[in-house]
């Protein structure tokens, strides 16, 4: 057969099934041959594993991924491209795929009666648009996964992995952090991909913690302090959690001086450590 990066052979399938791409789905199709390779190998589509991908495209990942993982569940939106995968992935017995959007899927029940037995990856070129709020579902659900790899628009990549107390973090890369660990992989150009998008990629990895190294205490005050913190990450971090919290100013002050900051600071110049201290702090408060 040949290969799903190779155009024409693209072209001439999705001619053959009536198929138009989708911008409301943000469908771009991998056609670099370097790529989806790269993604299995080092997304830990091996033996033992079973891998989780969201979107399937024509099958250009999922094939890469079948060829080295145990199995492959993949969940897919668009049902028209069903009778493709049909074709492209026919050679493959260890491939199922299901119709659905992975935003409300029951992604829990679809790896407890898949992956019985094995390691649990998820790899996927995931569409723009759903990009934060799904990776941050998979992290919330405690979902048993021990890596997410995945392709992003290269400015979410940036975010997701940038270090926190930099000015390029914010709310989702504190919540990453929170529950592994983001490290970019590499970059992809936009000329990857047909049609090619208007900005540039990157794969990213989160290998997710199976506890947490840092004890965060009350894990909902931690994350009402970061929404509320960087929803105005410009204000004095003091000022912004009184009103947040609903808590005397004189107690958010004493709060941070507990946790040896000023409340003048801005939260997107706190490390994890100093925002866990500033947790128990307020926490204390209340």
């Amino acid at each position: 057969m040949r290969e799903l990066t190779d155009i024409g052979y693209v072209r001439e399938i999705l001619e053959r099934h009536g198929f138009s791409f989708s911008k409301a789905l943000g469908q771009n199709f991998l056609i670099n041959p370097t790529i989806c390779p790269r993604i299995a190998e080092m997304g830990n589509a091996a033996p033992g594993w079973g891998v989780l991908e969201i979107g399937t495209g024509i099958g250009t990942l999922t094939k890469e991924l079948a060829k080295r993982a145990d199995k492959v569940c993949a969940v897919e939106l668009d049902q028209r491209l069903f009778p493709i995968l049909d074709e492209t992935l026919a050679d493959f017995e260890n491939v199922k795929i299901f119709h659905g959007d992975a935003m409300k899927y029951d992604l829990a029940g679809l790896i407890g009666s898949e992956f019985a037995g094995l390691h649990v990856a998820v790899c996927a070129n995931l569409p723009y648009y759903i990009t934060s709020p799904l990776i941050m579902r998979l992290l919330e659900e405690r979902l048993p996964i021990e890596t997410i790899t995945v392709m992003v628009q290269r400015e979410a990549a940036q975010r997701l992995c940038a270090p926190i107390g930099s000015r390029e973090s914010g709310a989702v890369s504190v919540a990453v952090a929170y529950y592994g660990e983001a490290e970019k992989l590499f970059d992809v150009s936009r000329g990857s991909f047909m049609p090619a998008p208007n900005v540039d990629s990157a794969v990213i990895q989160i290998r997710l913690h199976s506890e947490n190294p840092i004890d965060f205490g009350d894990e909902a005050m931690f994350f009402r302090i970061v929404k509320a913190g960087f929803a105005q990450r410009r204000k004095q971090l003091g000022g912004v959690l009184a009103g947040a919290l609903s808590l005397p100013k004189d107690a958010v002050a004493a709060a941070f001086a507990d946790a040896g900051l000023s409340p003048t600071v801005r939260i997107e110049a706190l490390t994890m450590e100093q925002l866990t201290a500033l947790t128990k702090s307020i926490s204390r408060a209340l």
